[in-house]
């Protein structure tokens, strides 16, 4: 699967990637305004790359086209397992992993991240890839293939960091399968970051400000 992106730097010369996944039916631009919100002034350049998704007819939107990481038949405890689509997704993400590294990134220096459908690609992604990350930030999320984890986890990034956030008043993606996701991450040992705010669907400010400083603390000079 080939991927048209969006780049860009938050400073000359980015010594951190950021690979971020939006949700389901928007596009690459739409967390685009999230870098100067998110970069501190004194921050390392961080490169953030902003897939699209391909278009796909989605189940639970009756069959309707639109960019997706992978079809949805369901929002319940279905949505974790196997899904038409998400093997491909996972493989796309890797891929532009190794374009980073082809253009002299660390792999270590590469975080990934995702809203809703995005962040489970994320959260898929990046505990199957063979060398360690900086760490992972799934918001308004949860974690398909859950079952599969524990065999496919990959032992380069069993202590990579996890941020996860979720809104109390979703209705989209209930929050409890958001914390059963991050228990079923903690069970096998992973170290997750939990935040969760009185917000619906959506991100607010004070995720970005805790995301700000979760990031911080994982960037050096």
């Amino acid at each position: 699967m080939s991927l048209e992106l969006l780049t860009r730097d938050s400073a000359a010369n980015p010594r951190y990637a950021v690979i971020w996944m939006h949700g389901l039916g928007a596009d690459g631009h739409d967390f685009e305004p999230i870098v100067p919100e998110l970069c501190g002034r004194d921050w390392p350049g961080i490169r953030f790359v902003f897939p699209h998704a391909p278009v796909r007819p989605v189940t639970i939107n009756g069959g309707m086209r639109m960019r997706a990481w992978y079809d949805i038949r369901s929002l319940d405890r279905t949505a974790l397992g196997e899904a038409p689509g998400l093997r491909e997704s996972i493989d796309a993400v890797g891929g532009i992993i190794e374009m980073l590294i082809g253009q002299g990134f660390a792999s270590e220096r590469i975080f990934i991240a995702g809203f809703s459908q995005g962040g489970a690609v994320a959260l898929c992604a990046a505990l199957r890839y063979p060398q360690a990350l900086a760490g992972i930030i799934a918001l308004s999320t949860y974690l398909p293939l859950a079952e599969k984890l524990a065999t496919e986890l990959s032992p380069a990034n069993t202590k990579v960091p996890i941020f996860m956030a979720h809104g109390i008043h979703d209705p989209v993606v209930g929050m409890e399968l958001g914390l059963l996701s991050a228990g079923q991450l903690r069970n096998l040992g992973l170290s997750v970051d939990w935040y969760q705010y009185p917000m619906p669907h959506s991100v607010c400010p004070e995720e970005i400000l805790a995301l700000r400083a979760w990031m911080q603390s994982k960037l050096v000079a």
